[in-house]
């Protein structure tokens, strides 16, 4: 009797959605969103990213003695040499005084001419 209140039969029930396999469809229609989740990511994120280093590299390549730059510390100067074998820039940032930096850390230029090219450029996209 004792046993009957606490311990209960057990019956185990099979569900017919438990017993067929999954359909095939069903996996496909689950990689759809990581598709688009990756198309957005790209297109979002990956795309702007590259573009803005082309422009970056452009503008690198294209300096010249007498620009003036904005370096990425936020020294503004003049350029006054330049050392292409050692990816180096001397830049005068006040008079009588140079310091050399890395190409990389010119991060634009404040001339007026440069910003009508800039405009140019984007023009004729």
């Amino acid at each position: 009797m004792l046993k009957q209140i606490f311990i209960g039969d057990a019956f185990a029930q099979v569900s017919e959605v438990a017993a067929t396999p999954a359909a095939p469809e069903n996996s496909f229609t689950s990689f759809i969103p990581l598709v688009l989740i990756f198309a957005i990511f790209y297109f979002l994120i990956v795309r702007p990213q590259s573009k803005k280093m082309k422009e970056h590299q452009a503008l690198i390549n294209n300096l010249k003695i007498g620009n003036k730059v904005i370096t990425s510390g936020g020294i503004v100067g003049v350029v006054k040499d330049l050392f292409p074998q050692d990816n180096q820039v001397e830049v005068e940032i006040a008079e009588g005084v140079r310091v050399k930096i890395l190409k990389n850390y010119v991060s634009d230029l404040v001339s007026p001419e440069a910003k009508e090219v800039k405009k140019d450029k984007k023009d004729k996209k």
